[in-house]
């Protein structure tokens, strides 16, 4: 999650398996995704072929310290 930022994820080879707040689905080669601004999201190739894609965020703040981690869903300690 972004407080400051949206994203938006263009799938160049691959499969994507996006979470966005709560359904999952399937997003392959020349699909897009919009992630606004506060969603809850996960991404992760759920395939064998390596996953590209070309990330385009937008806000009025860009910094990676703008990044809120799920930590029950993966574990992370602080």
């Amino acid at each position: 999650m972004h407080h400051h930022r949206s994203e938006h994820w263009i799938v160049l080879s691959g499969t994507a398996k996006v979470t966005l707040n709560n359904k999952t689905f399937l997003v392959t080669a020349n699909e897009s995704v919009y992630i606004p601004l506060g969603a809850t999201y996960s991404l992760e190739n759920p395939g064998i072929i390596p996953l590209n894609l070309i990330e385009v965020s937008s806000g009025d703040y860009l910094g990676e310290d703008d990044i809120v981690r799920q930590k029950e869903r993966y574990k992370i300690d602080d």
